[in-house]
């Protein structure tokens, strides 16, 4: 399928007082990034398939207009302050009790109703190789404590791959859970779902969810279930079995726990239609496969096409979601006044 170039005009717009813009990162290898400072969102990621063609293997729209307007909300963006779900959007910290919006049913998800998606973040550009974004987000917001400045670098190499950094500091205690929300098909945005797709995950355990996908408290082997990826297999071979779990998740919507050093692959994805191959490596504990079980059909895509269930997957790196109230999760707590990193690359090759 044919990607459209996107129009630098198209994502001029001022939000709250403040401009965005499109910013394109380039290699010598012909691959192409797009980003824009609302959200610090990715909106274009070109590379090229076993014919040599470029394919435009992320989700995203042509426009910032398009981007206020659709259902979905976190296409490609940086999520904070805490990505994934938080129980009845209510934690403690230091004996203080935190009240948070509920904008996923009784949960608070992807920091609230206004979270770092929605933000217009300054930014910083580096030889067309890479761009840094910043935030400041201030104590109270969405009813986190703590003035929190983020900074969230991607950089393009020639290896194919993009390197995001992150990096945050506070001044109070506060909690912290980082991600980027990527929406992969390596067959091409906007053509046809996922289910094809061969995913690896390495992965011994992943974490149950219950009826409201909050996790259940404890980690779960994979052995013997449908979330058993250590052999490659294809996204749609077991997503349809009756499995209390995938109803929960109307498919894969669960945290896989990542004992992967950063110098290997924490999980991996392949389309024998383009022969692309997605590589992931993160310093996170654990990775969040979803299915695009909910993408809207209302959503029209860059390509012209309408976006629809499982017309895409995230790997999202990412610590586990509900963690401010399970202590038995890897701890969330950002320290006053200490520094907050870490790293994430997603690395694409072809298979002839």
């Amino acid at each position: 399928m044919a990607f459209k170039l996107l129009q630098h005009k198209n994502f001029i717009h001022t939000l709250n007082g403040k401009n965005t813009h499109l910013i394109v990162l380039k290699n010598r290898s012909g691959m192409q990034v797009a980003f824009t400072d609302y959200g610090a969102r990715i909106v274009s990621i070109l590379v090229p398939d076993k014919n040599g063609e470029l394919r435009d293997v992320i989700l995203g729209f042509g426009s910032i207009g398009e981007y206020l307007d659709a259902k979905e909300k976190f296409h490609g963006a940086t999520i904070g302050r805490f990505a994934n779900r938080i129980a009845n959007g209510k934690f403690s910290l230091n004996d203080q009790f935190y009240t948070l919006p509920q904008n996923n049913g009784t949960n608070c998800l992807h920091g609230g109703l206004s979270g770092f998606h929605d933000k217009v973040w300054d930014r910083q550009v580096s030889f067309k190789k890479k761009v840094d974004f910043y935030l400041s987000s201030p104590d109270g917001d969405e009813g986190f404590p703590g003035n929190l400045r983020v900074n969230v670098s991607f950089e393009l190499n020639e290896d194919n791959e993009i390197l995001i950094k992150y990096r945050a500091i506070c001044d109070k205690d506060t909690i912290l859970n980082l991600t980027n929300h990527a929406y992969f098909n390596l067959n091409g945005e906007g053509n046809g779902d996922v289910l094809n797709h061969q995913l690896t995950i390495p992965s011994t355990h992943f974490i149950p969810i219950n009826e409201n996908q909050i996790p259940l408290g404890q980690e779960a082997p994979v052995e013997e279930t449908p979330f058993d990826f250590r052999n490659t297999k294809s996204i749609g071979k077991h997503i349809n079995n009756d499995d209390v779990q995938l109803a929960y998740g109307n498919g894969y919507d669960h945290t896989f726990v990542n004992s992967q050093p950063f110098t290997q692959v924490a999980a991996s994805a392949y389309s024998p239609e383009s022969g692309i191959r997605l590589e992931v490596k993160t310093t996170e504990p654990g990775i969040q496969l979803y299915t695009g079980n909910f993408l809207s059909e209302k959503d029209k895509g860059k390509s012209g096409e309408n976006y629809g269930p499982r017309g895409a997957f995230c790997l999202e790196t990412q610590h586990y979601p509900n963690s401010p109230n399970e202590p038995r999760f890897p701890s969330v707590v950002l320290k006053a006044d200490t520094s907050f990193t870490s790293q994430t690359s997603f690395r694409f090759s072809v298979n002839k």
